[in-house]
């Protein structure tokens, strides 16, 4: 039947995703026990965190860096004395 294959399909993909995170929580322990036998390392680890952040926080479309509007204290926001940040420039 359609069904059964269907569902057996999906319990593969389940299973393939189930080693995947396995896979990455291996990875992540093996992190944790560098850093528990060799603390001198948690300088580079952070500083590679950090890089990452940042390349995240680039991409992310919201919340850039240095994008005023995204705080609320910005251009627009809380402090902005209710102008709401929206500045109208007529056409001719």
């Amino acid at each position: 039947m359609l069904d059964d294959e269907r569902a057996r399909d999906g319990v593969e993909h389940l299973q393939a995703a189930a080693r995947e995170m396995l896979a990455a929580a291996r990875a992540v322990l093996d992190v944790v026990e560098e850093l528990v036998d060799d603390p001198a390392t948690v300088p580079a680890l952070l500083a590679s965190l950090g890089t990452v952040a940042r390349s995240v926080a680039g991409t992310w479309p919201f919340a850039r860096p240095g994008d005023e509007t995204a705080r609320p204290d910005g251009p627009g926001g809380a402090d902005d004395g209710g102008a709401g940040g929206v500045e109208r420039i007529g056409v001719s």
